[in-house]
């Protein structure tokens, strides 16, 4: 069960304070958000785009999906998709796929957060792991990662 090491030093070396959850094995961010009894708003997915060619990560609820088309001028991009996982797998050597945590500094990429996710004072995310989540403060999350912060969001349902 792999924690991003990476990320967790970082944390401990910014005095940053974190609760650490460990759940069930979980694959989908509702199912994360139910395992952890986090909220789907404050619970964070990550997902990783391809914006001119260049990697990019995008943070949001559980409870929204990406806008691709609101994204192009967020990133300052003509072509925004999501990336193939043979794509960025490599960049993520101590995490699980699809468990990548939304530090983007960390791992040389732009990070963009949805509006809504930063109207939450807390924010709970993958650390790595499909079973370990880490929660935190929304303000301790945006000094470290210095993410631009946009709508690029639509309800699941829609």
């Amino acid at each position: 069960m792999p924690l991003s090491k990476k990320l967790k030093a970082f944390l401990d070396e910014k005095q940053i304070r974190y609760l650490t959850l460990h759940h069930s094995p979980a694959y989908t961010s509702q199912e994360l958000a139910a395992a952890t009894h986090i909220s789907g708003r404050a619970w964070a997915k990550t997902v990783i785009l391809e914006a001119d060619g260049k990697m990019a990560m995008a943070v949001l609820p559980a409870t929204e999906r990406v806008d691709l088309d609101a994204l192009g001028p967020i990133l300052g991009a003509d072509v925004v998709k999501l990336a193939e996982e043979k794509a960025f797998k490599s960049r993520f050597p101590d995490c699980e796929l699809g468990a990548m945590p939304p530090f983007g500094n960390l791992f040389d990429m732009p990070v963009v957060v949805a509006n809504t996710l930063a109207e939450d004072p807390e924010i709970c995310f993958n650390a790595g792991s499909h079973q370990i989540a880490f929660e935190m403060a929304f303000e301790d999350f945006r000094g470290l990662v210095e993410p631009t912060i946009a709508p690029f969001t639509r309800p699941l349902n829609r």
